[in-house]
């Protein structure tokens, strides 16, 4: 073949390769990824307290893991903790989130007395270097409508981004998807990401934002364009989940779900496609709600767990 030849042809090739579908698979893998697989034990059934959730996390190659902050209030000295912290930064192991501590859905009265020791949360959290707080919201009430309803949430909630922001926190809330829950009280109330953005809005805080959840943007009929119309910074926490075969989108519960890509009722590619081209930088976990994996030894599923991560990032190319 002449020199010449051989040049246009090796320009077809390469150009093939470009525009084929392993090209993009290709370029994602020399891109490194920006968020962090975490491990939150007690929602896959593993009792384990601060440091023996620091083992598993080397053990099994999780980067990031749950703040235990009122474990540290009630047990940690300063010595402790920075023993802890350490092997935290020696192995490369950052934070996931903590549940926000005050019960801001009851009576104002257990609000007003929850609040009080929100700030002293906070401050342990900036000890220990944790920067992340997320809650859920119910998705109905059997009393307050919904502009009443929004109302108090974005008032009680608003209080308590104001505390977590003078200590450099970031607040997330998490929509509850399912049409089960919304018809479950008398007066629907949030269900979706849109109606998310209206609550954050109303709220008017710059460290609020969502918590993300595959299971329930799957059942609000969310879809990656709605993703895409996120910022990096308006996501605090997102969880993978699978949806259980046999029900509609519209029958699903809460509480009964699957590990990521358990029975492929979830398109989780859409979903991680989505963080990815947002440019999503925080925790990744998963929130099965699974009984069968809470029955299993700790070690069996902390590996289980790790696979159907590994399984789903897989999809786009990591």
């Amino acid at each position: 073949m002449q020199r010449k030849e051989f040049m246009f042809s090796t320009a077809l090739a390469s150009a093939a390769l470009v525009s084929s579908p392993f090209s993009s698979l290709w370029a994602r893998q020399e891109t490194a990824r920006k968020f962090k697989i975490a491990l939150n034990p007690g929602i896959i059934g593993v009792k384990a307290n601060y440091a023996q959730t620091l083992d598993y996390a080397i053990q099994y190659k999780y980067e990031a893991i749950s703040p235990f902050t009122q474990e540290v209030m009630d047990k940690y000295s300063d010595g402790q903790l920075n023993e802890i912290l350490a092997k935290m930064k020696e192995n490369g192991i950052g934070y996931d989130s903590a549940n926000v501590p005050v019960e801001f859905r009851r009576d104002k009265s257990k609000f007003n007395e929850d609040f009080k020791g929100l700030r002293k949360f906070c401050q342990t959290m900036e000890r220990q270097g944790a920067t992340r707080i997320n809650t859920w919201i119910i998705s109905s009430h059997n009393e307050l409508t919904y502009n009443e309803n929004m109302k108090q949430h974005a008032y009680r909630l608003g209080e308590c981004a104001k505390v977590m922001k003078d200590h450099g926190i970031r607040f997330g809330l998490e929509y509850l998807g399912m049409r089960t829950m919304m018809t479950q009280n008398r007066y629907p109330f949030i269900g979706s990401m849109k109606e998310g953005k209206e609550l954050i809005g109303e709220i008017g805080e710059s460290n609020v934002g969502f918590v993300l959840d595959t299971f329930h943007w799957y059942c609000a009929n969310d879809t990656l364009e709605d993703l895409r119309t996120l910022k990096p910074e308006d996501v605090v926490v997102v969880d993978l989940n699978d949806a259980r075969l046999g029900f509609t989108r519209e029958t699903q519960l809460d509480g009964k779900r699957e590990l990521p890509m358990a029975t492929g009722v979830i398109n989780t590619k859409d979903f991680l496609q989505g963080i990815i081209d947002i440019g999503y930088e925080g925790p990744v976990r998963t929130e099965p709600f699974n009984q069968e994996l809470n029955d299993m030894e700790n070690e069996v599923a902390l590996k289980l767990n790790m696979e159907a991560i590994k399984k789903a990032l897989a999809t786009v190319g990591y």
